[in-house]
């Protein structure tokens, strides 16, 4: 008999998180947004709804500036960001949502909204409130740190 391999979380996160991808992309294509792509979404994600430097997404995506440059491109080509000088200083380029970048944005919290349903039909309502306290815990020193600071203020 063989060894039974260990579960670690980062496997059990990055199953969970390819499910949700997958349904989100899915229903993405169903409401008329069949181009956006797996990348795009992430890049979508780590936007916030505020406008972004081209070089800190490329930190957070864990990819190259020109990486990050061309998706943003074939984003800003389908109208959902457009580029735009930094006010603090004109060498800084960031991405932010267009009108129409915003009405996908609205559309994207309506498809999460109906996937975290379906998961608390599936695991049930108290499970998924537990599953979304303990993912909102902090995680390190700078988090409880942040943590501290926001309930300061």
């Amino acid at each position: 008999m063989g060894k039974q391999r260990k579960t670690y979380l980062r496997n059990l996160l990055m199953k969970r998180f390819d499910w949700i991808e997958e349904r989100s992309l899915e229903l993405a294509r169903l409401n008329g947004y069949g181009h956006v792509t797996p990348a795009m979404s992430r890049m979508f994600g780590h936007m916030s709804g505020v406008p972004v430097g081209l070089s800190e997404l490329a930190r957070k995506l864990g990819v190259s500036r020109q990486a990050v440059h061309k998706l943003a491109g074939e984003a800003a080509k389908a109208g959902l960001v457009e580029f735009v000088s930094s006010p603090d200083n004109a060498r800084i380029v960031l991405l932010r949502f267009t009108q129409a970048g915003w009405v996908m944005s609205a559309n994207a919290a309506s498809v999460f909204d109906s996937i975290e349903l379906e998961l608390k039909e599936h695991i049930g309502a108290r499970n998924l409130a537990e599953l979304k306290r303990i993912l909102e815990l902090p995680w390190d020193e700078a988090e409880v740190e942040k943590l501290h600071g926001q309930q300061q203020e």
